[in-house]
């Protein structure tokens, strides 16, 4: 099933509420199961208030057309970033979201991973360096961030994506990135794609096993 899903911020002024697309697989009852959860941060080009856009891409874009994608018995939560706005000024209210939607839905607490691509992959970097405990996993697709901060997640099981020949975002900006992180002891796995662009996200998504990754992923694991 998937639902758009809408969670309001009666704290927070000036953004209302974050509309969302949520997936459960057939069947599932949040009082009997209890499910991983991946979110998904897209990139600019979807930002708005039509939530098609947010499905053109990598999680929903699977798990739209298909809940019970690759027979993973997964809650998605995909949410749309508004007109005007960056996921690395909604840190705050992406949390909101992400604890009221697991709280919701009964999703696993140590089994919440976290992915996106381009301006969602600066997101994933932002969100795990501000909540480095909270999630079991991450993975930024031809994203970056500030690598003085990355030291955080050296305990992360981290992936993270980009083409080569990207030149949106040089790869530069996720080489920093994933040094920082070594060198803070952390042994995160860069995919490199030599003869891609900015759209890192397909083979990333279609091609590799990075949602069975994703989905596996335990934060007791790690603890």
């Amino acid at each position: 099933m998937i639902t758009p899903y809408l969670h309001y911020c009666s704290d927070i002024p000036r953004l209302h509420f974050l509309t969302s697309l949520l997936t459960v697989p057939t069947g599932h009852d949040p009082e009997k199961e209890q499910l991983p959860m991946i979110v998904f941060l897209h990139g600019a080009g979807e930002r708005g208030t039509d939530l098609d856009l947010v499905r053109r891409h990598g999680i929903p874009k699977h798990f739209g057309a298909d809940p019970d994608y690759h027979g993973l018995r997964v809650i998605t939560l995909s949410p749309q970033c508004p007109e005007n706005q960056t996921w690395n000024h909604l840190i705050p209210e992406l949390m909101d979201l992400i604890t009221a939607a697991a709280r919701q839905y009964h999703a696993d607490p140590d089994r919440i991973s976290l992915t996106g691509l381009s301006m969602g992959g600066f997101g994933t970097w932002e969100l795990g360096i501000s909540y480095p405990s909270f999630f079991s996993a991450m993975a930024p697709i031809c994203g970056g961030g500030i690598s003085g901060f990355a030291s955080v997640l050296a305990n992360m099981p981290l992936r993270v994506y980009h083409g080569e020949l990207d030149t949106v975002i040089p790869i530069m900006y996720s080489q920093m990135m994933v040094d920082a992180v070594r060198a803070a002891g952390g042994h995160p796995e860069f995919f490199t794609y030599p003869d891609i662009h900015h759209e890192a996200w397909v083979p990333a998504y279609d091609e590799s096993d990075l949602i069975e990754w994703l989905a596996a992923q335990d934060r007791r694991q790690r603890i």
